[in-house]
């Protein structure tokens, strides 16, 4: 039902705004704020499971263990960052058999080779377009949900060029990919280059990076532009990290967290915000 939702979200005129998350509990933020879908970003992971950037350090494994327990606490919508689909092909299609088992929405894979990094970072290197093309043909054949996204993304701008870019697209778009990720435009000219080439043709998705390649532009003028969804992967984690920083210094400061209380929950809030009075209320019905 989830991966359904996400197509009928990607194929609707509005464009799908899906904030980045990394865990249940930012998931659950993500939901409660009105948000119809989130990407499970692979960076933000990295960032808070392991206080590492994003080169490639996190496995399979522990990506799917992120989907499950996020899908354990809510439906919504959820595209996966599945980086280069940790190996060949047939690794591919094992990653696809699990992310969709696990809950996957849609699975989003890249033409980097192992170990890829961010793609706002500079020094990535590509497998060749055939064998991305092989990728996302063995993705497609993986799924078994027809509804399950297979996102295909090119991270060649930085590497080969523009055109090289847009070549490599048109391959995975061909090759029966159900969306575009053309990863760092480095301009607003390029952004609505790309959507002319593919309009009407497949959905097309924009990432947006504070402090990356390309302009941070308003849902509303990527939806102009013909952007199906606008993913802000990492921002939670800026905006918690720089808030996280802020709140200790004033504890380092002053001992104690008074000069913090009108912007933090307390723990009646917490807990009514985690569920945890029904939770409770719930478990009664098996008490002796």
């Amino acid at each position: 039902m989830h991966a359904k939702k996400l197509r009928d979200y990607i194929n609707a005129k509005e464009i799908l705004v899906a904030p980045g998350g990394y865990d249940a509990l930012s998931a659950s933020l993500i939901e409660k704020g009105g948000f119809k879908a989130m990407y499970l970003s692979g960076a933000s992971i990295a960032y808070t499971r392991f206080g590492r950037p994003d080169i490639g350090l996190v496995s399979m494994s522990e990506v799917a263990d992120t989907i499950s327990v996020i899908r354990e606490r809510t439906k919504l919508p959820m595209i996966v960052d599945a980086d280069t689909g940790f190996g060949n092909a047939i690794n591919v299609q094992r990653t696809v058999k699990l992310f969709e088992r696990c809950g996957a929405s849609g699975i989003q894979l890249e033409d980097q080779q192992m170990p890829k990094r961010c793609g706002h970072l500079k020094g990535k290197s590509l497998v060749s377009k055939e064998e991305m093309v092989g990728k996302v043909r063995a993705a497609v054949d993986a799924r078994t949900n027809p509804d399950t996204m297979i996102i295909a993304r090119t991270d060649a701008i930085a590497v080969e060029g523009f055109d090289a870019a847009v070549e490599r697209a048109q391959a995975y778009y061909k090759a029966g990919a159900d969306m575009l990720f053309i990863e760092a435009p480095e301009n607003l000219e390029q952004m609505h280059k790309i959507n002319e080439i593919f309009k009407d043709k497949i959905p097309l998705l924009a990432n947006m990076v504070e402090g990356g390649s390309t302009p941070i532009e308003k849902a509303s003028d990527l939806q102009d532009m013909g952007y199906s969804i606008a993913i802000f992967p990492g921002a939670m984690v800026r905006a918690y990290t720089f808030m996280a920083q802020e709140f200790l210094a004033s504890l380092k400061e002053n001992g104690n967290t008074d000069q913090y209380r009108n912007r933090m929950l307390d723990l009646t809030s917490l807990n009514a915000l985690l569920g945890t009075p029904e939770i409770l209320a719930y478990g009664k019905k098996y008490e002796a």
